[in-house]
């Protein structure tokens, strides 16, 4: 039986869909963060604190962080749990945590998530509402929660893969901005064949910089640091402007 850490917990059931797997019939990175922020959603507008809910007060989530690890990826047709958590406070930032459970409450992914609200007239971050703030009470303990998405990324120094991406339409999320589950798909892509055919992402940690909109052309670059650990980041064409940074590990 699934075993709750906090009131606040929101958990939903998935099965693997034939357009979430690759050739070996495994769900991919993509689209298990897809499930993760699905969750989230619905976990946020249950608490009556979604971006529409903080429309009247001009502030709206904004994910800066993001740090994930993967024991195994799920099959197709496999039976998941997905679960979310609001976890803590830190000065003007938040935390959430996910977990990915298998049959038999076998634990496949956990990521942990850092986030801030941003003012939508100034485009700056805004203070945590008292009304947020009050959750903090019936939060999970210290001591059940992942450890928060906090690192640093070597210097990136150069690009041994590229690839170029203009945002279309459909690229677009409900705030008219690229979907962050983009970045981290786009910039897997920019990998040695081999590795994406034969290995999978074992880990991976990302830091979200700057937001992009419709017709951007971006370009994402990689930087091989060893056989299993690569440096990625994201550019915006044009402005030579970082969007976001990653690294990842394989095996």
């Amino acid at each position: 039986m699934p075993q709750f850490i906090s009131p606040l917990e929101y958990s939903e059931s998935f099965a693997v869909r034939t357009y979430e797997i690759d050739h070996c019939k495994r769900a991919t990175i993509p689209a298990l963060i897809r499930l993760m922020q699905e969750a989230a959603m619905q976990n946020v507008i249950q608490l009556g604190v979604s971006i529409w809910d903080l429309e009247a007060q001009n502030i709206s989530w904004v994910l800066l962080r993001k740090s994930m690890q993967v024991f195994r990826l799920p099959g197709l047709g496999e039976r998941i749990r997905v679960s979310t958590c609001p976890t803590g406070f830190d000065r003007r930032f938040t935390y959430r945590d996910y977990k990915i459970f298998g049959a038999d409450e076998e634990l496949l992914i956990q990521s942990s998530s850092a986030w801030l609200l941003m003012d939508t007239i100034t485009r700056r971050m805004a203070p945590i509402p008292g009304f947020i703030l009050d959750f903090e009470a019936k939060m999970p303990a210290p001591e059940k929660c992942l450890p928060r998405p906090e690192f640093r990324f070597p210097k990136f120094e150069q690009a041994n893969f590229t690839k170029a991406f203009e945002v279309n339409w459909h690229d677009l999320d409900f705030n008219l901005h690229l979907n962050n589950t983009l970045y981290i798909q786009w910039m897997l892509e920019a990998m040695p064949p081999d590795m994406l055919q034969e290995k999978r992402v074992a880990g991976m940690e990302v830091l979200y910089r700057a937001e992009s909109r419709w017709n951007d052309v971006l370009y994402t670059e990689t930087q091989m640091l060893d056989e299993h650990t690569y440096l990625h980041r994201l550019m915006k064409k044009g402005e030579e402007k970082e969007l976001a940074m990653a690294l990842s590990r394989w095996e």
